[in-house]
């Protein structure tokens, strides 16, 4: 007899994973004592899917920042449930390639276990040319600045503080163009520098997602190898 679980709302998918024999992976969002937490599932049997689910959980605890509890969901230290923050984590730790007993599954990326820690809080800008800065000034506020030869800093600082906005779901501190803030009041250091590696470019970032969430949905067992 089947039995019917409830495993909370997917809120984010990846069809393929090329790492892994090409199974669907999905980001469910769940409720506990009234609080978010996060499942990372897939409904394959194939032998170590297990395995690939494990190695996205501490990539995501890495690059996110993120906390697992007891039972294996994962949630974010401040309580809140940073949504749309949480599906780039999820879709960031997806990219890396499988490690198992420490060594990647492509010869290519032997070196994958130096790429799994949290981002910087600085990156090149490729459109202008300028390194970009954001500095925690306590509270889960965020400034970002911007040093280099480039031309329009200003923009270019104004623009990448709305795409940490429209990544990580912050607000805008007062009338500043440079300044943005976590709801929660909580500092992300690892979030944000995950994040801001795709501000520049949010635009592309969000149409890729749109474009990713139609092309396809999470199969069931027995639809899977």
């Amino acid at each position: 007899m089947r039995r019917i679980v409830d495993i909370g709302r997917r809120i984010e998918l990846v069809p393929i994973d090329p790492h892994f024999h090409d199974i669907t992976l999905a980001l469910y969002l769940q409720q506990r004592e009234g609080k978010p937490v996060f499942l990372v599932h897939t409904y394959s049997r194939v032998e170590g899917a297990q395995r690939r689910l494990r190695a996205i959980v501490q990539a995501m605890k890495t690059l996110g920042g993120m906390q697992e509890t007891p039972d294996g969901r994962l949630r974010f230290h401040c309580g809140a449930g940073h949504e749309m923050a949480c599906r780039r984590v999820f879709l960031e730790a997806c990219k890396l390639p499988h490690v198992e007993n420490g060594r990647a599954r492509l010869p290519e990326v032997e070196s994958e276990k130096a790429r799994l820690q949290p981002r910087p809080l600085q990156t090149l800008d490729k459109k202008s040319r300028l390194t970009i800065t954001v500095d925690s000034v306590g509270d889960g506020v965020y400034r970002v600045s911007a040093d280099g030869e480039g031309r329009g800093a200003a923009r270019r600082v104004f623009a990448i503080a709305g795409g940490l906005m429209k990544l990580g779901e912050m607000e805008r501190v007062g009338d500043s163009r440079d300044t943005v803030a976590f709801a929660c009041g909580c500092s992300h250091d690892a979030l944000v520098g995950l994040l801001l590696v795709r501000a520049p470019n949010v635009r592309v970032v969000l149409r890729e997602a749109e474009m990713e969430a139609t092309r396809g949905v999470l199969s069931a067992p027995s639809q899977q190898l």
